[in-house]
């Protein structure tokens, strides 16, 4: 799977890059991040590329031409030209089920904004998908773009060593719920000792504890998140 960064800031990406899953998945050319800089597209001998709102108003506003050029000349170096994917406040609510929606691209290109956001132009012309991962302002799209191949990338076969774990995972499309509460040794921490249950080597019991403890923790910290299926005890009605 390709990404495709476009930003003002590159130089944001390399440390992110080089950490953990992401980068080994990189190295193993399961998944491939190019970086733009979207400056390499404005004109002029200042490489202006935003400029005062019309109508007034506070800060500054991106200029569509190196924006929609940055973009459209970003297509153009590989195939397919990719799902453009605009990271701004005003877009749909990034989830899980959108993070499933997106590993089944084959490329993303992630358009990062700054200032005081994007002229509606760019929107026009480039119909892209627009996405907010919150109810929150960054100071740009770069962390955003991060959340976002950082969520997708662990949906990509073989980047996980166990492809069991992205089922178990809070939100998946599998498991709907949170995660039940994990354990490791030692057995007991300043007064706190491991369920008994997890220690059995029952597999049943064990597996019937977590469907129980994970409806529990998704009652008490987001019930919202049960469906028909459970109630609102935090029982299973199957």
């Amino acid at each position: 799977m390709r990404f495709d960064v476009l930003t003002l800031f590159p130089e944001m990406f390399p440390g992110y890059l080089s950490q953990s899953l992401l980068n080994l998945a990189i190295e193993r050319e399961l998944v491939d991040v190019q970086i733009h800089n979207i400056r390499d597209w404005a004109k002029g001998k200042h490489k202006n590329v935003d400029d005062r709102p019309f109508g007034g108003g506070p800060g500054m506003v991106l200029s569509p031409e190196p924006v929609v050029e940055c973009v459209e000349a970003v297509q153009q170096m590989d195939s397919p030209p990719g799902r453009v994917v605009m990271l701004t406040p005003g877009g749909r609510q990034f989830g899980q089920r959108v993070v499933e929606e997106y590993s089944h691209e084959e490329r993303l290109l992630l358009l990062c904004g700054r200032y005081e956001g994007f002229d509606q132009r760019v929107v026009d012309i480039l119909q892209p998908d627009e996405l907010s991962i919150g109810d929150f302002v960054l100071n740009g799209g770069e962390v955003a773009a991060m959340v976002v191949i950082d969520a997708v990338v662990r949906l990509v076969p073989g980047v996980l060593g166990d492809e069991q774990s992205n089922k178990q995972d809070s939100f998946s499309s599998e498991n709907r719920l949170l995660e039940f509460a994990q354990y490791t040794r030692p057995r007991e921490y300043r007064g706190h000792a491991v369920p008994e249950v997890l220690l059995s080597g029952n597999h049943p019991e064990i597996a019937e504890w977590r469907k129980q403890n994970s409806l529990e923790r998704t009652r008490q910290r987001r019930s919202d998140l049960l469906t028909s299926e459970e109630d609102k005890s935090g029982n299973s009605t199957d």
